[in-house]
């Protein structure tokens, strides 16, 4: 069995993750070409997750700074300009983080989503199976009918505004990690003067759903699985379904789909034990 090469994967990962001596990010343009060649990737850096963000790349591999002054959270600013721009997908999508997609990945990612076509029908069959709950029925049917809406009076037209943080919170996820809803630009509502505004995504992207038509699941995941490994060069199957949240048999058969075109191979990991998978390149 191959052996994965240490030394390839870390230099690997320097320059797909942006890390040193690899020169930081300093421009929205930069974080553009950057979100381009990944694919996607983390708004911030996720705890237990391996994939490039936007922070790693523009303040280093350190943790989230707490102070607003600090350097790193220019790419704060980048983020928020560029909602209402159309530059690229921004949504709470992976693992229901802040993920940033290209316009190349995105269509990838609605042929997996539950939406089939029709905005105004697809949100009542994921409810009547049981798999929306009514907080997010009436979160996505107040964006339906009223248009475009920030936080604070979605809230309101959603009569949630009695309802937990929580649960309201939790409405937008899903509706985000679904490609129903997504940020589209920035409020200065409530009391911090910051709150999202959301839109139903049809209405924002017309093009994604007609672009993800042709696509089917199985080509789906293999596009974004060869692109998760090309930016990590090696990981284990359950890395990859924790990142996806994909069901083990449908990971397994895309896994097995790049081993058969030879984008991946099955190797060890030398002081790790299990079984990894790891660009073909990356292995000796």
């Amino acid at each position: 069995m191959p052996t994965i090469d240490l030394k390839k994967l870390h230099t690997h990962r320097t320059r797909t993750f942006n890390l040193p001596p690899s020169k930081r990010l300093s421009s929205s343009a930069q974080a553009l070409t950057f979100v381009n060649r990944r694919g996607f990737i983390f708004f911030w850096p996720i705890s237990g997750i391996d994939l490039p963000s936007l922070w790693t790349a523009v303040a280093g591999n350190r943790p989230v700074a707490d102070k607003h002054d600090d350097p790193g959270h220019i790419t704060w600013r980048w983020k928020d300009n560029a909602l209402d721009k159309k530059i690229w997908y921004y949504a709470k999508v992976l693992r229901k983080k802040a993920t940033m997609i290209s316009f190349e990945t995105a269509p990838y990612f609605y042929a997996l989503s539950e939406n089939y076509g029709s905005p105004e029908e697809d949100y009542l069959l994921a409810y009547e199976e049981g798999r929306m709950a009514q907080s997010a029925k009436q979160v996505y049917e107040a964006i339906l009918n009223e248009g475009a809406l920030n936080t604070l009076d979605l809230r309101k037209a959603a009569k949630l505004s009695n309802a937990k943080d929580s649960e309201f919170n939790k409405a937008l996820e899903y509706l985000q990690s679904d490609f129903k809803i997504l940020p589209v630009g920035v409020s200065e509502a409530g009391a911090w003067k910051y709150s999202f505004i959301y839109e139903i995504v049809p209405r924002h992207y017309p093009e994604l759903p007609e672009q993800a038509r042709h696509i089917g699941e199985g080509e789906a995941r293999m596009k974004l699985l060869e692109l998760y490994f090309e930016s990590v060069g090696a990981a284990q199957e359950r890395d990859a379904v924790k990142l996806f949240g994909w069901k083990k048999e449908l990971m397994m058969r895309a896994v097995s789909g790049l081993v058969k075109k030879r984008v991946l191979v099955e190797a060890d990991r030398p002081g790790q034990k299990g079984t990894w998978y790891a660009l073909s390149r990356l292995c000796k």
